[in-house]
């Protein structure tokens, strides 16, 4: 939307509004179960978790307990275990009947990952369900429904309180922007950065979904991947490039349309992109989210609540199923109301629908990422490589453009076969051939300088930490971290003892060079005199 100024106070207007009514979330009469999901830096998860005792009050909240069953493969195992152990010999039909009773029962409990039960003031939760340390483990001060939360979460509210890369990515970001690293490269006075004053229409971002030129490369510098959005979050992998491509955004909001089209089940495949490549649809006229049938119904003139009605059954993909009797009538009032047959046979197909406002929060995060991406580029991918590569490797990525092309190529000659690590190193390594395509390097690993898993930028080049190394744990890359504050290393045996690292480690970083010309042991020979 073009600028506009409060005309209250006359400040410049924020424009987050996204059309999304709140009767999408509680119903007209109130008679939907609201789903709350709150998505928080993984890092910052915990201290959410503790904190909602804090607004609802002691003893209000607890975590949704989860049971594991006993699955029918694990079943028959315990079941001929049984009577291997004791000598006795059953018939396969005997220990299926026995195994087909064992299936389904609880094996053990734990804990949903973000889920927190909230109890109404007043109320008892004894009276819904009794409470347990998760999996009996009574040194805990975790404390859980003991009942599985499906069976108790429509008598009881449920908070989803998630962690998130996307709000970890952006505090990294707003660190490495604001830090006096990024002075050389940007020559800015004011240095502190404020990702949320990003504008939400800035072009040079737009220009990413069309093309590479905001990067000032090529296509067949990056692979030949027609647009800009390479490692960008909701927005990086061929599927969605291949969406982006076909309906050619404009706009914050058609991004969002298309967060929407790529979460949901039989929502874009098979529907809406053959309504927008046969030219019925476009993406600001398809169905994208739950919340678009709803609006356009009652802007057709349709009821609201039948409104509301027909989105829920559509979203949930009851209609689909063949399982909505009073889809006919819906129909017949959709058509009334002059409603498209096109969007009518796009309802009909819908498995499952994304809502609005977790595709428009997702995107917002990722528009402010994309927007770093052109305008900090070293700061965008060190966060990018320290939070969200799954692979990086500094032997297959650190040493120059080059040798990372030899693996490329040899990766793609083996794309068939490659294993799950492999398939994560692939992707990893074409965000930093886009990295290398831009003018930026690495800087080798240095033993006394680097960190144990972050990404630093010196003199504007990145140096990777030592966790990049393959074969490097956490632990053994925080000893190293920490070794280097006690002074130089006399030796590599001065270095082994200090870091505590393996062998094997040491003689894979000497072969890469990392360990300069560090003798082997503290002991002098009269040749090296």
């Amino acid at each position: 939307m073009p600028d506009k100024a409060c005309p209250v106070c006359g400040e410049p207007l924020i424009k987050d509004g996204f059309d999304i009514p709140f009767e999408t979330f509680l119903g007209f009469k109130g008679n939907k179960e609201p789903d709350i999901d709150l998505n928080f830096s993984g890092d910052y998860q915990s201290n959410a978790h503790k904190y909602t005792e804090v607004i609802f009050g002691a003893g209000q909240t607890y975590r949704a307990g989860t049971i594991g069953t006993l699955a029918d493969k694990t079943a028959f195992g315990y079941v001929k275990n049984y009577y291997e152990e004791r000598g006795q010999g059953k018939r396969n039909c005997e220990i299926d009947r026995i195994v087909q009773g064992c299936t389904g029962i609880r094996r053990s409990t734990g804990q949903h990952p973000g889920g927190i039960i909230v109890l109404p003031l007043g109320e008892d939760i004894n009276s819904f369900t009794p409470v347990q340390h998760p999996a009996n483990d009574m040194t805990t001060d975790i404390v859980t429904t003991h009942f599985d939360y499906h069976s108790i979460d429509h008598n009881l509210l449920k908070l989803d309180i998630l962690g998130h890369d996307d709000p970890t990515m952006i505090k990294t970001l707003e660190e490495y922007i604001s830090s006096p690293a990024m002075e050389n490269e940007y020559n800015e006075t004011d240095h502190k950065f404020v990702a949320t004053d990003i504008p939400l229409d800035d072009p040079g971002v737009m220009s990413l979904f069309h093309d590479t030129s905001a990067l000032g490369i090529k296509p067949e510098d990056i692979g030949g991947c027609p647009v800009g959005c390479l490692g960008i979050p909701e927005f990086g992998t061929d599927f969605v490039i291949q969406m982006v491509v076909d309906t050619k955004p404009k706009s914050l909001s058609d991004l969002i349309r298309i967060s929407g089209l790529s979460h949901g089940t039989d929502v874009w495949l098979n529907n809406a992109q053959e309504l927008i490549r046969s030219g019925k649809a476009t993406i600001s006229t398809a169905i994208c989210t739950r919340d678009d049938i709803m609006t356009y119904l009652i802007n057709k003139g349709m009821d609201s609540e039948e409104s509301f009605t027909i989105m829920e059954r559509v979203r949930k993909g009851t209609v689909a199923k063949g399982k909505c009797k009073e889809w006919p009538d819906f129909k017949k009032d959709m058509a009334e109301h002059d409603v498209p047959d096109w969007y009518i046979w796009s309802c009909e197909k819908i498995k499952y629908m994304f809502p609005k406002a977790h595709a428009a929060a997702y995107v917002m995060m990722a528009y402010r990422i994309a927007y770093c991406k052109i305008n900090y580029p070293l700061a965008y991918y060190g966060a990018y490589f320290g939070i969200r590569a799954d692979a990086f490797s500094y032997e297959i990525m650190c040493q120059g453009k080059e040798k990372l092309q030899y693996y490329i190529n040899d990766y793609n000659r083996r794309s068939a076969s490659l294993s799950k690590k492999e398939q994560d190193t692939m992707k990893d390594m074409h965000i930093v051939q886009e990295m290398y395509a831009r003018g930026y390097e690495f800087l080798p690993i240095d033993i006394y300088k680097a960190k144990a898993t972050k990404f630093q930028i010196i003199d504007g080049k990145l140096m990777p930490p030592f966790s990049s190394i393959d074969g490097m744990g956490e632990k053994a890359a925080e000893g190293m971290e920490e070794a280097a504050k006690d002074g130089p290393y006399l030796s590599r045996d001065d270095f082994r003892q200090r870091t505590k690292a393996s062998k094997t480690v040491i003689d894979y970083m000497g072969s890469l060079g990392l360990l300069g010309d560090l003798p082997e042991s503290n002991q002098l020979s009269l040749f090296d005199l």
